[in-house]
């Protein structure tokens, strides 16, 4: 993969628990549980939790499998 396919491909982010929760129809309780055990593929950034929507889904495809 070059540098240029890498920019060109669009990176959609979730941003805070509120909206993780919203993605994956859970409440903002139990994701923020989630999160703090590390049971979810997110990071902290700025004191928000962020995850890349892609690799959300494809945690749960393969948590399914």
């Amino acid at each position: 993969m070059t540098k240029n396919s890498v920019a060109s491909t669009p990176i959609e982010l979730i941003w805070g628990a509120e909206e993780i929760a919203k993605a994956i129809g859970r409440s903002r309780r139990a994701v923020f549980h989630m999160l703090d055990n590390g049971e979810l593929p997110a990071k902290k950034v700025g004191g928000r939790w962020v995850i890349e929507r892609s690799k959300l889904i494809a945690f749960f495809m393969e948590e399914a499998a």
